[in-house]
C-alpha cells in the first residue's frame, strides 16, 4: 500500500517523511529493514542532524502509511545502535554521537592526472590484460574448485599454485624452486615487508639498498623496524667496498636489470655478492621486478639459482598482467621459511584462494607464457619507437638501459639543463617525466654542468603516442 501524505506538522517530520517514503513503498517482507536502513543513512549523511526531534511513532506511521509497529521497531533498533536517543515522555531525537559521512570516496591511486604525455616509469600497458583468457580461467575454476578450497588457505599459498610457480620460475628464470619454500604474496611490496620482519626478528636492524633504487624500499623496511642504508653502484652493480664497509648483513638488489639505471649485474659481481653474503652469514634479497623482459637475447637467469641458501627471490605479475591483481611470490632460503610463513599467517591468513586458483590454471594452460610473449613484442616495439623519437627530437641525447625492462635512461645534452628548469617546463606543458635524481636514496645535487638525466617509461604508451609525447617534450624543452 502506498502512503497518503498528510500534514506532518513540522519541519523535522516533513524531512523524515520525504527521506523515508521510498522505504515505505518497499515489499512487505523487507519494509522493516528498508525503513531502518533509510533512517540510518539519513542520520549518517547529516540530512537528519544531531539534536533533531523525530515525529512520534504514531504520527510517522500515519505519514508513511505503514504500521506503527514497523516505526516503533525501527526507532528501537537505531536507539540501541546509538543513532537515536529517547527518554520516557521526552520523544525520540537524533543522537549526538553520529558524524556525517564523507560525501564520496576519494581515489588515491597513483596516476598522472591530466598529463598530455606520460613517461613516468613503473606501469605496464593495462590494455594488454588478457580479459578473455582470464575470464575463461575464472569460470573454469568456479566450476571445478572443491568447496574445501574456499576455506582459509595454507599461508604459503595453494599447493597447486606453488607447484605451477616452481615450474615457471625454474624454466624461465633458472631459479632453484622448491614449492615448499614459495610464499604467495600481495606483490613485491608485501614480500619486502615480510623479509623486513624476518630480518628484524634475527636482530638485523639495517639493510643495504641500491642507490639509486626503488623509492619504496625505505618506507617498507622502516615499517618493520629496519633502516635502509644507501649503497652506491658501479658499472657492474652494487659496489663491493661500500657494501663491506657498511656493516649490513642483508642487501636488496635487482641484478637482472637494475632499477632504475638498467645495469645488468656482471657474472663477477654476482659471485662477489654471494661470497660477501656467505662471509657475513647474511642474505641477498633479489627483486626480479622485470626479469622476463629482455630484448637482445634470452633473459639473464636469477641470482638465486647460484646459491638458494643465501638469496631470497621475489617477483610478481605487476609488469606482465596488472599491478591491481596484487599477486606475487617470495622464495626464501630453507632456514628462513618457518618465520616468514608464520609472519604471513599473522599478517593476513593467506592470499585469496580464488585468485590463486585462477592464476594456477592460467599458468598450467600456458596462458601466462602467451601473455609474456605478447607483452614482449609490444614493449620492444614501444622501446624502439622511443629511442627513434629521442634521436630525432633530441640530437646528441644518450640512451642507455635499453636491452631489457620497461624504461630507458635518457641523458640529454647540457643545453637542455639545468634539471630544475627542464622539469618546470615539462610540468607546464603537461608532460609527466621523472629525473634519475628522484630515485636517489642519499641526497644528491643537480647533474654535472646542468645535465638532465631522465627515467622514461614506455610500456604503457602506444608507439604513436610515444612519438607525439617526445615531440611535446622537445617543444617544451626549447621554450
Amino acid at each position: 500500500m502506498r502512503p497518503t501524505r498528510r500534514n506532518p506538522g513540522g519541519g523535522a517530520a516533513s524531512a523524515a517523511w520525504e527521506l523515508l517514503l521510498p522505504a515505505a513503498s518497499a515489499p512487505a517482507r523487507t519494509r522493516g529493514r528498508s525503513l531502518q536502513a533509510a533512517l540510518r543513512e539519513a542520520v549518517r549523511s547529516g540530512r537528519l542532524a544531531p539534536g533533531t526531534r523525530l515525529p512520534s511513532s504514531r504520527d510517522l506511521a500515519a505519514d508513511l502509511g505503514v504500521s506503527r509497529g514497523l516505526v516503533t521497531e525501527a526507532y528501537g533498533q537505531l536507539t540501541a545502535e546509538g543513532y537515536l536517543r529517547s527518554g520516557r515522555g521526552a520523544g525520540t531525537w537524533v543522537g549526538a554521537a553520529v558524524r556525517a559521512a564523507r560525501p564520496r570516496a576519494r581515489d588515491l591511486a597513483p596516476r598522472s592526472p591530466g598529463a598530455r604525455a606520460d613517461f613516468v616509469p613503473g606501469t605496464p600497458d593495462l590494455a594488454l590484460f588478457p580479459r578473455a583468457a582470464w575470464a575463461a580461467a575464472q569460470r573454469a575454476v568456479l566450476a571445478e574448485l572443491p568447496h574445501r578450497d574456499l576455506g582459509y588457505p595454507d599461508p604459503r599459498g595453494l599447493p597447486r599454485l606453488r607447484t605451477a610457480l616452481a615450474e615457471l620460475l625454474a624454466r624461465r628464470r633458472g631459479v632453484v624452486a622448491d614449492p615448499e619454500r614459495i610464499v604467495v604474496v600481495s606483490g613485491v611490496a608485501q614480500a619486502t615487508a615480510l623479509l623486513g620482519f624476518a630480518l628484524h626478528a634475527r636482530g638485523m636492524r639495517t639493510v643495504g639498498v641500491e642507490d639509486p633504487g626503488s623509492p619504496q624500499h625505505d618506507a617498507l623496511y622502516a615499517s618493520a623496524g629496519v633502516s635502509a642504508v644507501p649503497l652506491p653502484l658501479d658499472d657492474e652493480g652494487v659496489a663491493l667496498e661500500p657494501l663491506r664497509a657498511s656493516g649490513v648483513r642483508a642487501v636488496v638488489t635487482t641484478p637482472a636489470h637494475q632499477f632504475p639505471t638498467g645495469i645488468a649485474c656482471s657474472a663477477r659481481r654476482r659471485a662477489e655478492l654471494l661470497d660477501w653474503a656467505r662471509s657475513v652469514d647474511g642474505i641477498v634479497l633479489e627483486d626480479d621486478y622485470d626479469g622476463d623482459f629482455r630484448y637482445d637475447r634470452a633473459p639473464v637467469g636469477a641470482l638465486q639459482g647460484l646459491d638458494p641458501d643465501h638469496v631470497a627471490y621475489t617477483g610478481s605479475v605487476s609488469k606482465s598482467l596488472a599491478p591491481g591483481l596484487r599477486l606475487g611470490w617470495l622464495l626464501v632460503p630453507e632456514s628462513w621459511t618457518e618465520e616468514v610463513v608464520e609472519r604471513k599467517r599473522t599478517m593476513d591468513l593467506g592470499h585469496p584462494a580464488l585468485d590463486q586458483a585462477v592464476f594456477a590454471r592460467f599458468l598450467e594452460r600456458g596462458d601466462y607464457d602467451r601473455q609474456l610473449r605478447r607483452c614482449q613484442r609490444a614493449y620492444r616495439e614501444r622501446r624502439d619507437a622511443l629511442v627513434a623519437a629521442l634521436d630525432a627530437r633530441f640530437p646528441g641525447a644518450e640512451v642507455s638501459g635499453i636491452a631489457a625492462g620497461l624504461h630507458v635512461i635518457a641523458t640529454l645534452p647540457r643545453r637542455y639543463g639545468p634539471e630544475a628548469r627542464f622539469l618546470t617546463r615539462m610540468a607546464g606543458a603537461g608532460v609527466a617525466v621523472r629525473p634519475l635524481s628522484a630515485y636517489a636514496h642519499a641526497p644528491t645535487g643537480p647533474g654535472a654542468a646542468g645535465e638532465v638525466r631522465l627515467v622514461l617509461g614506455y610500456a604503457h604508451v602506444p608507439p604513436a603516442r610515444v612519438a607525439e609525447g617526445v615531440r611535446l617534450m622537445a617543444h617544451a624543452a626549447t621554450g
